[in-house]
């Protein structure tokens, strides 16, 4: 069996459950505004955003463009103008409260930190991925974090991964995993740089590509057997 050193783990829906943090964060927004999120508004804007994160990893817009083009793009379709950049703030900020964990990670956090140096790897705006990393409480099991925004690049573009590399002690390809649950931004980011991947995906999603991961799992408790750990069992406060 394969001994890694060092583990490059993904935030949103890797460790903590982004979609009940955008649930919350969107409905919180719509509320301000006193507008009503229909499930009709709610699926056209998971449209809008994820193609215009699609580009973004692809390098054919910038981040800014993303985030303060979102919310304008979709009130338009619904006839309404609004203040894009404006809306955007107001939603980072929701979106900072949410810190759920996605189910066994944080056990997972603090069994890995024992054996293995750990950092974090993650595509968003900095400011919230920072407040919402803090509030899960998890900053000390990691050794360095890595936002995209502060890079200068994303996920998955190679310069990315060698801004990481380039700032880890002793760094060695051969004896690092990448852990993630997006297919084009982690594994197709890490094996393009030379490391191993772990493609988290619960929804068994299909792989059209000539990229395989290392590893799929479908549960982030099956990494204990990948890497030969023993699980830390927390107490119950029930």
């Amino acid at each position: 069996m394969k001994k890694y050193e060092t583990l490059l783990l993904d935030v949103d829906d890797t460790l903590l459950d982004f979609q009940a943090a955008e649930k919350v964060a969107l409905q919180k927004l719509f509320n301000e505004q006193n507008i009503s999120l229909t499930p009709e508004m709610k699926a056209r804007y998971k449209e809008i955003n994820h193609g215009l994160w699609k580009s973004y990893e692809k390098g054919e817009i910038s981040r800014d463009a993303v985030v303060n083009t979102r919310f304008s793009t979709l009130f338009k379709e619904f006839g309404r103008e609004v203040d894009g950049l404006l809306l955007e703030e107001t939603y980072q900020n929701f979106l900072g409260e949410g810190n759920q964990f996605v189910e066994g990670a944080f056990e997972l956090i603090k069994s890995l930190q024992q054996q293995f140096d750990l950092y974090i790897v993650t595509n968003g705006v900095s400011k919230t991925q920072y407040k919402r990393l803090n509030a899960a409480g998890i900053f000390p099991y990691f050794k360095d974090i890595f936002v995209s925004e502060d890079t200068g690049f994303q996920k998955p573009m190679k310069e990315y991964f060698n801004y990481v590399f380039a700032r880890i002690p002793n760094f060695e390809l051969d004896k690092t995993l990448i852990i993630g649950d997006s297919f084009s931004a982690d594994i197709v980011g890490g094996a393009n740089s030379g490391i191993d991947t772990c493609w988290v995906n619960p929804k068994m999603l299909s792989n059209d590509s000539d990229i395989v991961p290392t590893y799929e799992i479908k549960k982030l408790d099956e990494l204990y057997k990948i890497l030969n750990i023993e699980k830390i069992k927390l107490p119950s406060f029930s």
